[in-house]
């Protein structure tokens, strides 16, 4: 039986010996989680088939676990640096531009050309930055905890993110990852919640006519995020009106975390205010340019990386009697979410998820070593695909509609009712 003494606890080094198993627990949880999973959760999960996640955590070096400072200086200031080197070689070739003597479609067409590349790029570089943010929340990114908090917290109110706000019920995300009844993000709506018939017409209209998907596609990328914020939408359906990550007594939060709550409340304000002073001393336009549009890009990027890493057809929900922690932090998909691009600017937030599910406490320039380490140690219960993430939005947003109401292990399925996966190959069974 895996334990830990206090003192390799604290450096995290891994022993075998005979020390009581709840003292295993209680140690292993403490180490990788600010705030624990419920203990019965824990004990479900180290008696599910397979390896124990004390037995999985044995598999990985120690120092897989440490964060850098090097790195994480290196990095938060590589992207700050990159922001300014976009923002200035799009000023400087839009003045390029106007001063070459082209013709007006010419100028239309390169101005055009440029600002589609500097939104794409800096765009990922924000997110990248909201990213590093959410290292910051885990804890992972800097060895200090106070340094991490106060670099989380500057990097999402610059981004429109109450940064405490997110950060407590995020957690829960991870604590409850996979439970119908507590996670917190993409919770799966049901058929009586949704009105879904039984016997659903042969042609849906909605779901059947292509363009109309990608309207819906479309609004749900761009207003993903600040509507879960704002009003948690995609969050459980249980919570009482008025819910909100700006509302500090909100029942997402607990008393003592009330004054963190209002604190990032008034970050955004403050944000909020600089912006307006900047758009009146540069004009709208110019602040829409190089900081606006970039920001509704994070927004879509951060929704589509969420949303896929959590939706799919492939992947089970639990509830009550099923649900424990190791299998629904196993409920999630490691996509090659843009190829270098997401792993460079996004720092390989959606390539190496599940590892991060198990583990947040690995920093992100450690998690694809882990991942290669736990791939063969998990077999079949771990979820990968290569697809492009494109067509992965474009048919998860068909395919996740909704999930039955009975059943202790439940699949996303269609508007029909059909799951493409489950549909098509028997191999494929719930656990029981």
């Amino acid at each position: 039986m895996l334990s830990i003494s206090y003192y390799h606890f604290q450096i995290g080094f891994w022993t075998n010996s005979d020390d009581n198993q709840d003292h295993d627990i209680d140690k292993f949880f403490l180490l990788h989680y600010t705030h624990p999973p419920s203990r019965s959760s824990i004990v479900m999960a180290m008696k599910n088939d397979g390896l124990s996640l004390l037995e999985l955590r044995s598999r990985l070096p120690d120092r897989l676990f440490k964060s850098s400072w090097t790195h994480a200086t290196n990095i938060l200031l590589r992207d700050l640096g990159m922001v300014a080197l976009f923002a200035s070689l799009a000023y400087k070739g839009d003045a390029f531009i106007s001063s070459y003597p082209l013709d007006p479609t010419q100028k239309t067409v390169l101005r055009a050309i440029l600002w589609l590349t500097y939104w794409w790029f800096q765009g990922l570089v924000f997110t990248g930055i909201w990213v590093l943010g959410h290292e910051c929340g885990h804890g992972s990114f800097f060895p200090s905890r106070t340094l991490d908090d106060i670099v989380g917290f500057m990097c999402h109110t610059a981004l429109w993110t109450p940064y405490f706000s997110w950060k407590y019920t995020h957690q829960s995300h991870h604590r409850h990852h996979g439970s119908m009844e507590k996670d917190e993000h993409w919770v799966p709506r049901t058929r009586s919640e949704l009105n879904v018939p039984e016997k659903p017409p042969a042609h849906d209209f909605f779901e059947d006519t292509p363009i109309i998907t990608v309207l819906r596609l479309i609004v749900q990328q761009i207003l993903g995020l600040p509507a879960y914020l704002i009003l948690n939408l995609s969050g459980p359906v249980n919570l009482p009106a008025g819910t909100s990550h700006f509302n500090p007594y909100a029942v997402l939060f607990k008393p003592s975390q009330r004054k963190h709550v209002f604190i990032s409340d008034v970050g955004v304000l403050v944000m909020g205010y600089l912006v307006y002073l900047v758009t009146a001393r540069l004009g709208s336009s110019t602040v829409m340019k190089y900081y606006g549009i970039p920001c509704i890009a994070v927004s879509h990027w951060v929704t589509m990386i969420v949303f896929l890493q959590h939706t799919d057809p492939e992947l089970p929900r639990y509830r009550k009697k099923a649900w424990n922690f190791k299998m629904g932090a196993l409920s999630t998909m490691d996509r090659d979410f843009l190829g270098w691009q997401g792993q460079f600017f996004l720092h390989n937030v959606s390539h190496f998820h599940t590892i991060h599910h198990l583990f947040p406490s690995i920093p992100f320039y450690h998690t694809e070593e882990a991942t290669d380490i736990l791939k063969a140690e998990l077999s079949e219960e771990y979820h990968s695909t290569s697809k492009s993430v494109f067509q992965s939005l474009y048919d998860n947003f068909r395919n996740c509609y909704f999930v039955e109401d009975e059943g202790d292990i439940v699949f996303y399925k269609d508007r029909h009712g059909r799951n493409p996966i489950l549909d098509t190959n028997d191999e494929l069974v719930m656990r029981s």
